[in-house]
Order: C-alpha cells, then structure tokens, then sequence
C-alpha cells in the first residue's frame, strides 16, 4: 500500500467520495463535448482519453476510469442478459472489480455483490461493501456457490490459469454464467507462455504488459472448456454500427466470452 493509499484509507467514506469527484473533475478539463458517451456512467465527451502501450485512442471515459472491454460488458449484460434487471435475487462475484460496477451492483437491491481481488487494499471506493481478499486459485468460497461470475483481464496475470479456470468452475453454481474476458492475439492459432521470463521488461516485450505471463490465442475457448465450461464467443460488438462504435468507445475486435455451467441433471 502506497503512502497516499494509507492517507485514503483512513479518511471517512465522504471525503474519499469528494477526492475522488474533484480528482475525475480534473481529468475531464480539455474532453467538453458530446459527441461520446459512456454507457455506464453515462458521461458525455468529445472523445474518451487516450490510453495503453500502444496507444489506443477514444478508449478511457475520463469520469469512470472505463476502457472498452467493460463498456461492452456493461452493454452486453444490459441487452443480453437479466443480471441488472432480474426479480430473483443473484449473486455475484466479480474479480478486480471496476469502481463504475462496484457502485452500479452495491446499489441493485436484487444482487448479492462480492467484489473481490488479491490486493483488495487498492481499492478505495469508499462504499459499505468491502473489497475481499480472494486468491483465484483457492477461492474461499463453497461449491456451487454464484449465480454469476465477472473476471475480466485477470487470468492472463496467473501463472496456473487452468487451475484459476477449475475454480471459477467450481464456484460457480449449476445453471450460472460468467464473463471472462482476456487480452487475446487472434494471429495466434495457441497461448504464448513462457515462464522463463521473470521480470517485467523481458514480460511487458514478450506479452505486452510486466505482470502478464501470456498472450492467449485462438484456443482461450479451448482452455476455458477444457476447465468444463460451455463456452459462447459472442461478436456481439458488430451489432454496432461504425458511428455506434465510435460513440460508445467500442473495441471492434473484442469478443465476448460468455462461459455457462450446465445444470446438472
């Protein structure tokens, strides 16, 4: 934890909340406009931030820190399924949760929320739901326990994803789905593992980032089924038109994995 984030911690919920708020506020001088806006927390601007190495434009909402892939999730999950508007009570679990989904699934009365990562002193949201302390590997909770799982850019930081895989299997409860997203390099036919490289230069040329520890390729659905789940890669970006792309800061190659648990018979 860094000196600032121990300042942070000890404040009261309300002034994290304002610090926060003057600290988007800030960030947002220069991108006036309309001509974008982020689905979730519905901001508009004249384009989203620049971000990433390399650079992707109009990728990051300048009030909710969101990039591409979670607005399309948010997207998806609002059209495609019944997880923000369900009558039946859900629970979730969602892996380095994002501070725009922490706040929208903390207030939804019909979801049981568990935000969870393995440095759950980074988050400073300043809300009554703690972040937990969960290694995906040994996840601390019952079989068959989540109506949802959300693990978004995650498993390509674990050195054992296979195991990180069977556990989100095993957590996840009969008849449930999850949402796991990678970064994925479609020319590649196979995963690119090396585990010889160790520090974060020889990993960042490798995989494109210092803590991953692969580039997944074309057999993520593979690997994914291999763990028992039945998997549906879903191009639902294209639905979108250019414009509709542009306007909501869409990634036109991210594809949606969608990842159920048959129900048992």
């Amino acid at each position: 934890m860094t000196i600032k984030q121990a300042i942070l911690k000890s404040l009261p919920n309300f002034v994290i909340r304002e610090y926060l708020k003057l600290k988007s506020l800030r960030r947002m001088r220069g991108y006036e406009g309309y001509e974008v806006e982020c689905p979730v927390c519905e901001s508009k601007f004249r384009i989203f931030g620049t971000v990433g190495n390399p650079l992707r434009e109009n990728a990051k909402c300048m009030r909710c820190d969101l990039v591409e892939r979670g607005r399309l999730m948010w997207l998806y999950m609002n059209e495609k399924t019944d997880l923000l508007k369900s009558n039946t009570k859900i629970k979730l679990l969602d892996f380095a949760p994002a501070k725009i989904f922490y706040e929208k699934f903390s207030k939804l009365h019909h979801i049981e929320y568990i935000p969870c990562d393995l440095f759950p002193e980074k988050y400073i949201f300043g809300g009554k739901i703690k972040v937990r302390k969960v290694d995906i590997t040994k996840i601390p909770f019952d079989d068959c326990s989540f109506d949802v799982i959300l693990c978004s850019h995650v498993l390509e930081h674990i050195p054992d994803d296979a195991l990180a895989m069977s556990e989100l299997y095993r957590v996840m409860k009969s008849g449930g789905w999850g949402l796991f997203q990678v970064p994925i390099d479609y020319n590649r036919e196979t995963t690119y593992e090396d585990f010889s490289l160790t520090t974060p230069e020889e990993r960042s040329k490798a995989f494109g980032q210092g803590d991953h520890v692969r580039w997944y390729g074309r057999d993520y659905k593979n690997r994914l089924e291999n763990a028992g789940f039945k998997v549906t890669v879903d191009d639902f970006v294209k639905k979108f038109t250019d414009e509709e792309r542009f306007k909501y800061g869409l990634d036109k190659t991210e594809m949606i994995y969608r990842c159920e648990k048959y129900p048992y018979i």
